[in-house]
C-alpha cells in the first residue's frame, strides 16, 4: 500500500516524449499523449513552464488525490533533469512517481503497469532512474511494437516514426493507458 505524500501533491505523473511538433504522434511520444489526455479528463489548468517542463497541478477528479502532471521539455534522453527537481520540490515518495512511456518489448496495443524493474534499454527511463537514484518508480508501459531488427539505428528510427496503425487504434491505446493510470492512482 502506498503512503500519502507529505508535499503539495500525492502523485507526480510524468509523460515521456520529445518536445516540438516534429515529434508529435510518434511512438516515442505516446507518454505525452497520455499525459495530455489525463490533463483533459481531470480538467487541470493550462500547464506552466516549470522544472524544465510543462507542469499542471490539481486533483484527479472531484475529491481525488492531488496530482501534478509533468511533460519534460528536455528531450527524452535528458528527462531526468526535469523529473528529479520536480519530485524533490514536491516531496513525492518515489513509489508515487508514475512514468508513462512507450515500450517496444510489448506488442502494439498492450498496456502494463509495474513498480520498479528493469529499464529495457529505454534511455528516457535511464535518465529518470539516474535523477531519482532508483528504478523503483511506477510505470505505465505502453506497447508500440518492435521493428524486425535489433540494429540500434533502425530501432531509434522506428520509435521516432509516426504510428502506422489506424488513428482510431492509436487513440484507443492512449485511452486504455490513461484508464490504467487512473486505476492505479485511485486504488492507492
Amino acid at each position: 500500500m502506498f503512503r500519502r505524500g507529505g508535499g503539495p501533491v500525492d502523485w507526480l505523473v510524468v509523460g515521456l516524449g520529445n518536445p516540438g511538433p516534429h515529434y508529435d504522434r510518434t511512438r516515442h511520444n505516446v507518454g505525452f499523449e497520455i499525459a495530455r489526455l489525463l490533463w483533459s479528463r481531470w480538467e487541470l489548468p493550462t500547464p506552466k513552464s516549470k522544472y524544465a517542463g510543462l507542469l499542471s497541478q490539481g486533483r484527479a477528479g472531484p475529491g481525488g488525490p492531488r496530482i501534478a502532471v509533468l511533460l519534460p521539455q528536455t528531450f527524452m534522453n535528458d528527462s531526468g533533469r526535469s523529473v528529479g527537481p520536480a519530485r524533490g520540490a514536491m516531496k513525492v515518495p518515489l513509489e508515487r512517481v508514475m512514468v508513462l512511456h512507450d515500450e517496444i518489448d510489448l506488442p502494439f496495443g498492450e498496456v502494463r503497469t509495474r513498480l520498479g524493474g528493469g529499464l529495457a534499454g529505454h534511455n528516457g527511463l535511464k535518465a529518470v532512474r539516474h535523477a531519482l537514484g532508483s528504478p523503483d518508480f511506477m510505470r505505465v508501459r505502453v506497447g508500440v511494437g518492435r521493428p524486425p531488427t535489433t540494429d540500434p539505428d533502425e530501432v531509434a528510427a522506428y520509435v521516432l516514426s509516426r504510428f502506422r496503425e489506424p488513428p482510431e487504434e492509436v487513440q484507443a491505446l492512449v485511452q486504455r493507458a490513461a484508464d490504467e493510470a487512473e486505476r492505479v492512482i485511485s486504488s492507492n
